[in-house]
């Protein structure tokens, strides 16, 4: 619980956040359009894959799969695991990159490293016998371990890299869905699962000039090594500038600043920045885990998800990597909220939210030594307003002589000329400019035309609100299963999610296999009862007018109460979906 302070604190507190807010959205009415992820025309070399080296020339594929995965990452690993001990052997991952690994192919930036513990965070730990060498496993060591899912599993046999797929269209003459491809590939699959990934395309803010820049520059999903160095040791005559101070900026920063000659970082809005505390994996913690740890570990921490995440964190019940589970304390405090009103228990936890963050406030003062630089590193706004980001590395940073914040004061660049970056009249001259501007939120799950029984494209049919049985099946779109979309629990650790949901699809493709029928597809019953469901537990939320703008909440924008995560616990999610699955008959029309 917090601190018995007046609440005439928190209520100046709560005016200082509204009013950040405000000047934010100010400058930027427009919300996700101030974003482009259309890299057409000057902005093509933006999406240029630098990993993939040249692309071998093929024959465009005719034939027929039963499961087709669109997208190559932890998703698709995760359920052609569990498809594979049922038996499934027609498997094919088709992925736009050129190799397995989503998030983790993308994403090398000096730095990168996965922000929720190792032993949740990498799936299958027990299935290969593996065991993170770190608390916080690095990102190489995370593309490894989905290198080595994918051959353990034969994944690589029937895969298709460098390829997209362009039209996903359900076929009633022969029950099937037809695809189409980038590549001139016409195949088809009984089963198609879209593993696309919610955050998976890069996106660029529309700065004006940026076309004209003269130096080299790129996205962090795109790093350019050849011109920075493997250990950017060629940027130790190079002037960088870096666009954005979020999740991946705060992980790349601290190595541009220890590599480059000069660093400007240009900042809109502050991360909140918490201790990390990364340190090998503990020999004798391993040496007492015993077979089967990891489906333990993730068991008792679904059965202890109770209460909110945002909840547990504030009264302190962080997971730690000997302690993966609350040891009950949270729940006594969740006893001692149940017994108060509704208007009490807000304020409670409103006010233990305030002084989270001005604890985060304090550590910045403790460590940044410029009190400008400090003052300006402070975040205004509630806790989980923004993605919360962990390093030990990144304010001490700003410490250093050759690294320079440029606190725009929520309005963002908004001019670059031939040199570099500008603003309110002051150039700044960069060799290198970087741009840490994340990626679009992908609200469906989907980024092809999905067209399902009758010609309707699955768009058309969220066009007055997104409908579908755990963000996962949508009526109309038989055999057709989406992951990590809307309507889905979200979760902080996303391989959760991504696990169940990889659990219950296969679940349901074995099911259909055995009792011999074609397809699978929610009841309009059983879709209306989950859009309700996720409109319930949304309540009447402004968390979109309420908290200061960012991809959390689509920069502010309005949207309905069903366009959003199922915000019930965890462990109910699981529940629903285990529900559905004892009552297959019910809950699904089956053919």
């Amino acid at each position: 619980m917090s601190e018995q302070k007046p609440q005439s604190y928190y209520d100046a507190i709560k005016r200082k956040f509204a009013e950040e807010r405000d000047r934010r959205l100010a400058y930027r009415p427009d919300g996700t359009a101030q974003f482009t992820s259309d890299f057409e025309g000057a902005l093509s070399r933006y999406a240029i894959d630098p990993f993939a080296g040249v692309s071998t020339p093929r024959a465009p594929i005719d034939d027929q799969v039963e499961v087709l995965i669109i997208g190559g990452g932890f998703s698709a690993l995760l359920t052609s695991a569990r498809l594979r001990e049922k038996g499934i052997e027609s498997i094919r991952i088709v992925e736009r990159g050129g190799d397995v690994g989503g998030t983790w192919y993308w994403n090398r930036y000096p730095g990168v490293a996965c922000d929720v513990l190792s032993y949740d965070y990498l799936p299958l730990l027990d299935e290969m016998d593996y065991m993170p060498g770190r608390q916080y496993a690095r990102g190489p060591e995370i593309f490894a371990h989905c290198q080595a899912i994918a051959e353990k599993y034969g994944l690589y046999e029937k895969a298709i890299f460098n390829t997209t797929i362009t039209s996903t269209t359900w076929n009633a003459e022969d029950q099937l869905w037809h695809l189409t491809s980038d590549r001139g590939d016409r195949m088809r699959a009984q089963f198609v699962i879209c593993a696309n990934g919610t955050l998976s395309k890069p996106k660029l803010p529309r700065i004006s000039g940026m076309e004209t820049f003269a130096g080299h520059s790129f996205h962090t999903s795109r790093w350019d090594y050849g011109y920075t160095g493997q250990s950017l040791e060629k940027l130790h005559d190079k002037v960088v500038g870096i666009i954005g101070t979020g999740a991946t900026a705060v992980q790349a920063i601290p190595e541009l600043g220890r590599a480059a000659k000069e660093l400007f970082i240009f900042q809109r809005t502050p991360s909140s920045i918490d201790i990390r505390e990364d340190g090998p994996t503990d020999p004798e913690w391993e040496r007492s885990l015993g077979k089967g740890w990891q489906a333990r570990r993730r068991e008792e921490t679904i059965a202890n998800s109770e209460m909110p995440l945002l909840q547990r964190v504030l009264m302190g019940q962080v997971p730690t990597a000997s302690a993966p589970v609350d040891d009950g304390s949270w729940a006594l405090e969740q006893a001692k909220l149940a017994k108060m009103s509704r208007e009490e228990r807000l304020r409670i936890q409103e006010n233990a939210n305030i002084d989270y963050m001005m604890g985060i406030h304090r550590r910045i003062e403790s460590i940044v030594k410029d009190q400008a630089t400090a003052d300006a590193l402070k975040p205004w706004y509630m806790f989980m307003c923004k993605r919360p980001c962990f390093s030990d590395d990144y304010l001490p940073t700003f410490n250093r002589p050759n690294v320079h914040l440029i606190d725009t004061h929520g309005e963002g660049i908004t001019l670059i000329t031939p040199e570099g970056p500008r603003f309110r009249g002051v150039s700044y001259p960069v060799d290198l400019l970087i741009y840490a501007t994340g990626f679009e939120v992908q609200k469906t799950g989907t980024y092809n035309r999905i067209v399902g029984r009758n010609g309707l494209d699955i768009n058309d049919k969220y066009s007055t609100g997104i409908r579908t049985l755990f963000g996962i099946h949508s009526l109309g779109y038989p055999n057709l299963f989406v992951m990590g979309g809307y309507q889905a629990s979200f979760q902080f650790n996303l391989t959760d999610m991504l696990q169940t949901q990889g659990d219950h699809i296969a679940e349901c493709i074995d099911y259909v296999r055995r009792a011999g029928h074609r397809t699978i597809e929610p009841t309009e019953e059983a879709e209306e009862h989950w859009v309700q469901e996720v409109i319930r537990f949304r309540g009447k939320t402004s968390w979109n007018q309420d908290c200061t703008p960012g991809y959390y909440n689509f920069e502010g924008e309005s949207n309905r109460r069903q366009d959003g995560n199922y915000n019930g616990t965890f462990r109910s999610y699981v529940q629903h979906m285990i529900a559905a699955r004892a009552r297959m008959a019910e809950t699904y029309t089956l053919a």
